[in-house]
């Protein structure tokens, strides 16, 4: 995405499960990297100590039925909990995209979006 747009202002990093663990690696790694997103990081699988101190400021999203990688087992920065959710987000898709957009907006200072219509509207 950095090579597509090397004008963007900002660069992020963001994986689900295993790539979370990966993308943590690569934020310790690039000091340009400005925030990151990890959707149903596995803390129960893979050692996530080497984020102390962790460089950048970033949001943890875990479902509440997650049995992969539960919540009592995760890393907590800034937490959200899409409820309902399991490791996969079936049937869940659009609260995980509404969790991640709204703090995309606060850590960016985006005005509010207007509530987009979901999928089965």
């Amino acid at each position: 995405a950095q090579s597509i747009n090397p004008e963007a202002r900002a660069c992020w990093i963001a994986g689900v499960s295993f790539g979370s663990w990966i993308g943590m690696q690569l934020l310790m790694r690039r000091p340009e990297i400005e925030g990151f997103i990890s959707i149903a990081p596995p803390a129960n699988r893979f050692d996530y100590s080497f984020l102390a101190p962790c460089p950048s400021s970033g949001l943890f999203v875990h479902g509440d039925q997650d049995r992969v990688a539960p919540i009592k087992e995760g890393i907590v920065i800034e937490h959200a909990v899409v409820e309902g959710a399991n490791h996969f987000f079936e049937n869940r898709i659009d609260p995980l995209i509404e969790e991640v957009g709204a703090y995309l907006d606060k850590r960016l200072g985006n005005p509010p979006r207007v509530a987009v219509p979901s999928r089965k509207d």
